[in-house]
């Protein structure tokens, strides 16, 4: 390789890095921003003058409780759980070579839902028992795509089209859950099947963050294989790749990502399916673009929550899992018309 070709791929390299750092850095001051301004929103909103003092510890205890204990964990629940399903939906759509390869679409979300929705309905569960049942669905959601999609290896279009199935399954599993319950769990439940991060706080966030950092770092090492095995099994294996290795550990950190946020803040629909789309275009470098999916995760989801809660017509206010659903749906519906539009030409 002569040395101008060498200049050449470190120009390209050195220009990817430094636009993705521009990314996450830009991404990251969103969330920032987003989150100061929720301080003076709403009937309870605290200035600026007395909010970031309480954001410190110094005030009075009305703005403290505003600042400290309502805006600070609800931004932070929407920023973490935003950087689970973006990172998940990454791992999946570059794992498995397809756009559509979004958890929620998949039914992991979707066996979350149904986990928790029959704590609450079927057995009267409340608190850390629910958030384990959705835990245990998705995962068991997982399982059950695995065992039926796996024929001697695992294959992306067949992953996808069981994953399709289980996701109906759940989902009419969960309607048939919810015409059993009274009016008071199915207020309860309603959360599970939207999306929301309204209550997540104290040991839960801590837990939630815990987590989503341990997978992350645990997702360093395998967001090194993404760019072989998007070049096809052979290349990989060419490479000293274990195709079938590489993607089944991607996946597993996928899915626990999905999991440990669904199980604390419930099935946020789209953030999974539109990240990686949006990470993608902005870096344009034909990878993965693992972190900044991570990144433009945390800002939809913030984004949807401070929509919801404070730029909704009238008086109304929304989950932020049906923010992200109206604006993710259209997104879809475009997505699935680009695609066949692909297939006939």
């Amino acid at each position: 390789m002569s040395t101008a070709t060498l200049q050449a791929i470190t120009r390209i390299r050195r220009r990817s890095r430094l636009r993705t750092l521009a990314v996450v850095l830009v991404g990251a001051g969103a969330c920032l921003g987003l989150l100061l301004v929720t301080f003076g929103l709403g009937a309870a909103g605290v200035p600026p003058e007395r909010s970031f003092p309480a954001l410190f510890g110094v005030g009075d205890r009305f703005d403290l409780l505003v600042v400290r204990e309502l805006r600070l964990p609800r931004g932070a629940a929407a920023v973490v759980a935003g950087v689970a399903f973006g990172l998940a939906g990454a791992l999946f759509q570059s794992t498995l070579r397809n756009n559509l390869a979004s958890p929620d679409i998949l039914g992991i979300s979707g066996g979350a839902s149904l986990g928790a929705v029959t704590a609450v309905v079927g057995y009267g569960a409340s608190g850390s028992t629910v958030n384990l049942a959705a835990f245990a669905g998705a995962l068991a959601a997982a399982v059950a795509i695995w065992a039926l999609a796996w024929r001697g290896g695992l294959h992306g279009i067949r992953f996808v089209l069981v994953g399709v199935g289980i996701a109906y399954l759940c989902g009419s599993l969960i309607s048939w859950r919810l015409s059993e319950a009274d009016l008071r769990e199915g207020g309860t439940v309603l959360l599970w099947t939207v999306g929301s991060v309204a209550d997540v706080r104290d040991g839960t966030l801590g837990l939630l963050t815990l987590g989503v950092l341990v997978l992350a770092m645990v997702t360093v090492p395998v967001a090194r294989e993404q760019r072989a095995l998007a070049l096809g099994d052979e290349h990989a294996q060419g490479l000293g790749l274990g195709p079938t290795r590489s993607r089944v550990l991607a996946l597993l950190i996928g899915v626990a990502l999905v999991a440990l946020a669904t199980a604390v803040a419930g099935p946020i629909a789209f953030v999974a399916l539109v990240s990686p789309a949006i990470a993608r275009r902005l870096v344009d470098d034909g990878g993965p673009a693992l972190l900044t999916s991570a990144v433009v995760g945390a800002a939809l989801a913030m984004s949807a929550d401070v929509i919801g809660q404070y730029a909704l017509p009238g008086s109304l206010t929304a989950p932020v899992g049906i923010v992200t659903g109206l604006v993710g749906a259209p997104y879809l519906l475009w997505l699935l018309a680009r695609s066949d539009r692909k297939g006939q030409t």
